[in-house]
């Protein structure tokens, strides 16, 4: 079992009920799913770029990537519809857990110059997350590194207010900016 998921059951869950006063167990937020997307649109060029996204993208979450396609033509970009632009990967689960622990213990504290992670939400609970460079994880070989790629993270929540999505995740333990 996950750390981070028996962390839930044993710790956050009843700190939450605690705090809010749930009048019931399944009223406490609970992580759904963390969405990691990498936009490689210079992969119009260099198709092998994508290639490399996508095993640089496989290491780091442990799941085949899903590759993303152009929904519109743009002339300017020399884009058109249907063409592969990205990879992505949707982690639930045991993954999901490992995941988070992995990024949160891991990859974030690794980043330069880091003073913690912003503390807007989405209005729902969600929580999404700007990462410039794909070798804050340990995954990554950094002498194998090609070119730095960024990757958003997206963790979605039960979460039905910003605030409870904030004390849910600073449970888990992101480091939010004081």
């Amino acid at each position: 079992m996950a750390r981070l998921k028996d962390k839930y059951k044993n710790e956050i869950a009843p700190a939450m009920i605690e705090k809010f006063s749930y009048a019931n167990v399944m009223e406490v937020p609970r992580l759904t799913k963390i969405v990691v997307n990498m936009g490689v649109g210079e992969s119009i060029a260099n198709p092998n770029l994508l290639e490399v996204a996508t095993a640089d993208l496989q290491a780091i979450t442990g799941q085949k990537p899903q590759t993303t396609r152009a929904k519109k033509s743009v002339a300017n970009f020399k884009l058109r519809e249907g063409m592969a632009i990205g990879c992505r990967v949707t982690l639930r689960g045991e993954r999901m857990y490992e995941f988070l622990g992995r990024l949160v213990d891991v990859a974030l504290p690794r980043v330069r110059d880091f003073r913690g992670v912003s503390t807007k939400l989405s209005g729902h609970g969600d929580y999404s997350l700007g990462i410039r460079e794909q070798h804050i994880f340990p995954e990554i070989d950094f002498d194998k590194v090609d070119k730095a790629r960024g990757m958003n993270v997206t963790v979605v929540t039960t979460a039905k207010t910003d605030e409870e999505g904030r004390e849910l995740l600073s449970l888990f333990g992101m480091p939010f900016r004081r």
